[in-house]
């Protein structure tokens, strides 16, 4: 497999394997397949490895999460998905974190137009009730008993992200979530100091210098949780996606007291 460095996938057996962190891997899963890492958005090593023809699929996430809030351009995605149309390869979305509106698109891939093979998609799914779930391209072909698993079809988690998509449409979140995007930005547009990360209310503060005593501070003297990364110099925001311009002005307002 082919996967983007910084990448972060989860913690079971395959998917440590195409995570780009050798600390969260035994060596059980590192023997199970053979797996290269490139750069986000360089395009040329993307097709130097996929031209060789022996890869199966190519994995990365709609915006990285743990990796620090890169995000793959539409050039990239795009390229990305005529390499693996051209090199019988699949191209597989992590929406794990972006997903759900949480980029103000249902899937942050859809920015740059592409379909990709797989999609894998949880957390914001069940808004904190344990679901996950993955769409396959109809390419694929499904047969009876491919697919199982002890909790799969379990009713409550269901009912739960029916609930999320009815939410999502009836309160026009993922709208809210692009709004309130720039009202963040604008916030700190004129911080010198601070490189704005991200999409919608998947959000990031690129410092220069590390920031967990910062997070430490907010917690303890505001109650308010941020979010770290393997970028020591980022702190991640990612409120509900229900957050109100109010609430949100009242977190830029703080922070910026604190950095003065």
């Amino acid at each position: 497999m082919l996967a983007v460095k910084n990448s972060f996938h989860g913690r079971t057996s395959a998917a440590v394997r195409v995570t780009d962190n050798p600390a969260l891997s035994a060596q059980l899963n590192r023997d199970n397949f053979e797996v290269d890492f490139i750069e986000m958005n360089d395009a040329l090593a993307l097709e130097n490895h996929l031209s060789k023809g022996d890869y199966c699929a190519f994995i990365l996430e709609g915006i990285q999460g743990v990796g620090g809030l890169d995000i793959p351009s539409t050039l990239f995605l795009q390229r990305a998905r005529t390499l693996c149309d051209q090199n019988n390869t699949l191209l597989v979305l992590d929406e794990i974190q972006s997903g759900f509106g949480r980029s103000g698109k249902f899937f942050a891939h859809q920015y740059a137009q592409v379909e990709a093979d797989l999609i894998t998609m949880a957390k914001g799914m069940g808004n904190g009730f344990p679901v996950a779930g993955v769409l396959i391209t109809p390419k694929i072909e499904a047969k009876a008993g491919l697919l199982g698993t002890t909790f799969g079809g379990n009713h409550l988690a269901c009912a739960a992200t029916i609930a999320v998509l009815e939410t999502l449409e009836e309160e026009a979140l993922m709208e809210n979530a692009l709004g309130m995007e720039w009202v963040f930005k604008a916030a700190f547009s004129r911080l010198s100091q601070v490189t704005v990360k991200g999409k919608g209310l998947m959000l990031g503060l690129e410092f220069s210098f590390p920031v967990k005593e910062l997070r430490s501070k907010l917690v303890s003297e505001y109650q308010i949780f941020t979010g770290a990364s393997s970028n020591p110099n980022l702190l991640r925001i990612l409120p509900p996606l229900s957050i109100s311009k109010e609430e949100l002005l009242h977190f830029c307002t703080i922070l910026k007291n604190e950095l003065s």
